[in-house]
């Protein structure tokens, strides 16, 4: 017995100089976890594209996989003045032995970068409530599974939960300048700009636009005449690794910010009046995990805040 209490010790110990919660794995039907809980049941989705979401109002982070959900748990996001910024975000890169540049070399396992700015998800201290200067830490034993069944280009949604969720989600990266406007019904195609990478499609009613970006990168936008009324809120979906009966890509919604009619992406697409080309060469780029962001914000540069082009800077100065 002494034995396996010194044992236990000597494995807290190692999780490092920062703290971390070790994590408690509690059963799958457990209501309320307390702080370090989580639930962990990958066998229930072996394969496909992977969504992170985290609530602010429950600090709680939600994985599913293909659709369906294969973890929950506890997490600590930031603190009052270092409040995690809400919206639709993508893993950037990760690191499992990452030490911060910024908080006197702070550890941070199982590190996934989300912004360049200094947002990530690691292992970390779980007080049971917000504490962080605006990352999101988690367990170390869930940090460690959740970091095996990611990528770079996992799509990570954080919510407030609030009735004003749609007011204060920022863009993330997944808003960038996409240049000068187009004339309706034309459009660009540049793949060669990424030729591999994450997708993610961008359609803003506001700006009667589609951007389509692959790695961070554009590498393809249309203009349709702006429609109000098409979208209401902020919208966004996954693809998944499976189809409808009639051939159709299948969507998870992950997320819906703002009061509206919910968005049925068959529809829409009927709807989004598109040149035929343009619409072959993003069938041609959409694979499980592709990220659909639907939104009636503008989504150029007049809807970003200098935090926000912070963010998109491709080559930071400073990391986190």
């Amino acid at each position: 017995m002494l034995a396996r209490l010194l044992l236990a010790g000597l494995l807290a110990g190692s999780l490092g100089a920062a703290g971390a919660t070790p994590g408690r794995a509690v059963e799958p039907f457990t209501g309320r976890l307390q702080p370090g809980d989580y639930v962990w049941r990958p066998e229930v989705s072996p394969a496909g594209p992977v969504v992170v979401l985290i609530r602010l109002d429950q600090q709680t982070l939600y994985v599913f996989r293909n659709g369906v959900r294969i973890g929950r748990s506890t997490v600590s996001t930031g603190q009052p003045g270092h409040r995690t910024p809400t919206g639709a975000f993508t893993v950037l890169e990760k690191q499992v032995h990452h030490v911060s540049s910024i908080y006197r070399g702070a550890q941070m396992p199982y590190m996934q970068r989300l912004t360049w700015r200094g947002v990530a998800l690691h292992a970390g201290h779980l007080p049971g409530r917000p504490a962080s200067h605006g990352c999101i830490r988690l367990p170390y034993a869930f940090a460690q599974k959740l970091y095996a069944v990611t990528g770079r280009g996992t799509t990570v949604l954080i919510a407030a939960g609030d009735a004003r969720a749609g007011i204060s989600t920022r863009p993330g990266l997944l808003f960038q300048p996409g240049g000068p406007p187009l004339p309706p019904g034309s459009f660009e195609w540049q793949p060669t700009r990424a030729p591999e990478g994450p997708v993610t499609l961008v359609v803003s009613s506001a700006d009667g636009e589609v951007r389509v970006l692959r790695g961070g990168v554009p590498i393809g936008r249309a203009a349709f005449a702006p429609q109000s009324g098409l979208v209401c809120g902020t919208q966004v979906f996954t693809a998944l690794d499976r189809r409808e009966p009639d051939g159709r890509r299948s969507w998870l919604a992950t997320v819906s910010l703002g009061r509206g009619r919910a968005v049925e992406v068959a529809e829409l697409a009927r709807q989004l009046p598109l040149p035929e080309a343009f619409r072959a060469h993003v069938r041609e780029v959409i694979a499980p995990g592709t990220t659909l962001v639907v939104t009636d914000r503008p989504a150029g540069p007049r809807a970003l805040e200098p935090r926000d082009l912070l963010q998109a800077q491709p080559n930071p100065i400073r990391r986190r």
